[in-house]
Order: structure tokens, then sequence, then C-alpha cells
């Protein structure tokens, strides 16, 4: 089946890895047409406006794209792309499954976890104002609606993908108005789910015992903040940012992105690691029903990791982008 997939690139080591995966994927015999689109800082430059209205409309037609990391300036400039796509879009529900790579060193084993994030609202709502000089408020945000949303693809995944558990992570015994009205919603939601066992964390609390043992998880939903965190703090635990894959998803679009930032510091430098553009990639493919590409992908990807002697310098190998990407083609041919 032939398939219309928007692109993004990105900037710093976006293009390189987003070239790499491409490469792969069309290799594997996706049978694609991209339509590339600039985000960012380039796409400021080149039109005004860091999410062009083309580029949002391809993505409303195509109701899937591929995106590789984009420059967020830290404390100040133009907002993040990334949370401006999400609202955007809608994209209410960030997926992150964390597992353990076979032959990609770790300091655990048999983690095997999937991290549910609200997208749209929390303390990323970016309501910010200066109340005085020297004062500044942000407003933590949260509804009903979307902690019932959110709860619900928690427990539908779970149901769908033979998960046993689903533990909802909060600070509610702090704010007990805002995370307590999230709690609340996701114990509700969980009613309807007997079959899955249901369980609550405190935010710190789970932090602490996932960095002691990741393997007594299975599946944690909560609010925006707090997942974008723990999602960092649990790819931690397999091997790091370049290895875990994520998506963003609404009701009918979804947007498979690296998790990691630009590094614009190697950029050009062919020194990236695309495996985890590449494992979105993998999440995209099963989205759009091409599971038998994405089952060749992870395994040729597996030869290669498992083979050993082309590896990225993050995996400690001496490989460059092109050399480690070339390796994962030539399995697959």
């Amino acid at each position: 089946m032939k398939h219309t997939i928007t692109l993004i690139p990105g900037d710093g080591i976006g293009p390189e890895v987003s070239g790499a995966v491409v490469k792969i994927l069309e290799t594997a015999g996706l049978d694609v047409e991209w339509e590339s689109y600039l985000a960012g800082v380039l796409a400021l430059e080149r039109h005004g406006s860091t999410l062009p209205p083309e580029l949002l409309e391809s993505i409303r037609r195509n109701k899937v794209a591929l995106k590789g990391p984009v420059t967020t300036p830290v404390g100040g400039g133009f907002t993040s792309v990334n949370v401006g796509l999400r609202k955007a879009l809608d994209l209410y529900a960030n997926l992150r499954p964390v597992w353990n790579i076979p032959s990609v060193p770790s300091r655990y084993e048999n983690v095997d976890l999937v991290i549910v994030r609200e997208n749209t609202e929390d303390l990323y709502s970016g309501l910010e104002h200066e109340v005085i000089p020297g004062v500044v408020e942000s407003l933590k945000i949260i509804t009903a609606a979307a902690s019932t949303r959110i709860g619900r693809f928690a427990f539908e995944h779970a149901r769908k993908y033979g998960r046993r558990r689903v533990t909802a992570v909060h600070k509610a015994n702090i704010m007990k108005m805002g995370d307590g009205l999230f709690l609340r919603c996701v114990r509700q939601v969980a009613t309807e789910y007997p079959e899955i066992q249901s369980d609550d964390r405190i935010v710190d609390a789970a932090c602490m015992a996932l960095v002691m043992n990741p393997s007594q998880f299975d599946v944690l939903v909560m609010p925006n903040l707090y997942g974008d965190i723990v999602s960092d703090l649990c790819a931690g635990l397999v091997g790091g940012l370049g290895v875990v894959p994520g998506a963003n998803l609404g009701t009918e679009i979804g947007v498979f992105e690296a998790v990691h930032g630009s590094a614009p510091d190697i950029a050009g430098k062919s020194l990236a690691n695309p495996m985890a553009l590449l494992g979105s990639a993998i999440l995209m493919l099963r989205h759009i029903d091409e599971g038998e590409i994405a089952d060749r992908v992870v395994r040729a990807l597996g030869d290669v990791l498992s083979d050993g002697t082309v590896r990225t310098r993050d995996l400690g190998g001496k490989s460059s982008t092109i050399e480690f990407t070339a390796a994962i083609c030539r399995k697959l041919q």
C-alpha cells in the first residue's frame, strides 16, 4: 500500500538522523511519498513562522508524520515546536515505551514499561505572567476532561497489548485540588477495566522505586510535567534518550518523533545515533498497519547490534551515522 507521510527533518542532527531513517524504511520496502517541511528556527527564517500553516495542513491531511529533533531556545525566544504541534493537532497522548534493547549496555535488565503522558495541559499550557517585577506566576491547568481522556488511553493501551497494571503518578498529597482531580479521574476510569490492576504512586516515590527496581512497573500514566521528567528518567534505565522511541497521538493523527534534542554540537559530523528516531518509525509502521516491515527493521537492527562491529559513539563504538545506517540496510537487503 502506498503511504503519504509528512516528514519534519528538524535541525541540528535532525536532517542526518531523519535521512538515515528514511533510507532504512525505503530499503525495508515501505512504499511511501514524503511531504517534507521545515519547522522551528529554520521555518521561522524562511516562512516567518515556526509552524507554517502548510506543515500543519499536511499532517492533518496525511494523519501521520515523522519528526526529527527541533531546537527549542532556553529561557527566551519562540515557544517549543513540540508543544505547539501537540496543541495545534490535539495530540493529547504522549506514548513512550521503554525496554531493554539486546546488546545495548544498560544498568538494568528486564525493563519493559510504558509511559503515558498527558500532552495538552498542566504547566505546559504556558500560562505565565509577571505579577510584579521579580515575581512570576505559572498556572498549572488540570481538567477532568483531559485527565479522563488520558486515563482511558492508558487503560485501552494496556488492554490492547495485554499489559497487567496501570499506575497513576501524581502529587495529590500536596496539590490536592489539581493532582487530586487527575487521580480521581484515573481511578474512575479504572472501574471500567476490572481485568487490569490499578494503583497510584506519588511522583517522587515513583522515581525512587523506578531507579531501585524498574521491573515492578508496567504502564504509568501521569500529567504533562511529571511525564516529561519520568519518561527521560526511564530512558536512562535502558541506555539513554538515543535509544528510546516516542509518539504523540490524537484521535486520528499520530506524530512520531525522536525524543532527544537536536545536539547542535555534533551536527554535520555524522556522529549521531539514528536509533531513537528509527524506534519511533517502527511505532509509526505498526500504527499504519505495516507490521511486517516493522518486524523486518527490528530484525535488521538487532542483527547489527548483536554483531557489535558497527556501533555509533554513544554505544561504545566508532562508526558514523552513515556507516551504521548502511549496515542496517545491508541486513535488510
